[in-house]
């Protein structure tokens, strides 16, 4: 397996407070690879200087083994490193096909005409109703976006992610106020989703962790404590005790 995406040293201060500490991770191509910790542990932090959104403080980031760490979030999406967040970013007015048939444009590089109708968007059209497809979402396809179940709009800004054919797709906290019910069927679609897209995630809920995850990474305090598999994860003494609560021997 090659590597697609890959943190060397990766290091985010704000003033006194170290948020990543050299940090240096490694995400196979069509990976199922988990990034957990407690709260505080940086997550977010490097899920954010992993897309550009935060500069680094030391350490450099490849996309693809092209070195991306000065590039723009937008040209890091264009390069094929895409991300969902915690909290939908969603047009909530919209019904569901024309939110994905707005990402699939700007993805064309057809944004301009957004405002046309979905009739005169035919080659979008056409893309984002087979990603609605594919996702478990055309029967929603005319329904404005508020008006659907808080899982269903978790679905709606995956579907906006894969318009922009992600190759390396960082997924933060999914599952994030989904009902369990919902949460497992949001997660059975994920794991549906071709190994042409390598999955990064940040999950809280350790169930669907070890049911998804082929990898996975501890991250404490900002340093990576340990990579390994779902069962040697599990069973780690020190990461039971500072992640799952449980004191060692």
């Amino acid at each position: 397996m090659s590597t697609v995406l890959q943190t060397h040293g990766l290091v985010r201060r704000f003033g006194g407070f170290v948020a990543t500490d050299h940090v240096s991770l490694k995400v196979e191509a069509g990976a199922r690879h988990a990034l957990i910790g407690p709260n505080g542990a940086g997550k977010t932090t490097l899920i954010n200087l992993l897309t550009g959104y935060l500069a680094p403080t030391e350490g450099r980031v490849t996309l693809l083994g092209q070195d991306v760490t000065a590039m723009a979030q937008y040209a890091r999406c264009r390069r094929g490193l895409v991300r969902t967040f915690q909290i939908n970013q969603l047009f909530a007015d919209m019904t569901v096909l024309e939110s994905v048939a707005l990402s699939v444009s700007e993805r064309l590089r057809l944004g301009a005409s957004w405002f046309k109708p979905l009739a005169a968007r035919g080659e979008a059209v056409d893309e984002a109703a087979a990603i609605l497809q594919r996702l478990g979402l055309l029967p929603d396809a005319y329904e404005t976006t508020r008006n659907l179940a808080y899982g269903r709009q978790r679905l709606i800004e995956i579907a906006l992610a894969l318009a922009q054919h992600p190759k390396v797709l960082l997924l933060d906290e999914p599952a994030a106020g989904v009902p369990t019910s919902e949460s497992r069927e949001l997660f059975d679609v994920i794991a549906q989703l071709p190994r042409e897209v390598t999955i990064l995630l940040i999950e809280h809920d350790m169930d669907l962790v070890f049911r998804f995850a082929e990898r996975i990474s501890v991250l404490v305090s900002g340093s990576l404590l340990l990579e390994d598999t779902p069962d040697v994860i599990a069973n780690h003494p020190k990461v039971r005790e500072v992640y799952l609560g449980e004191a060692h021997d």
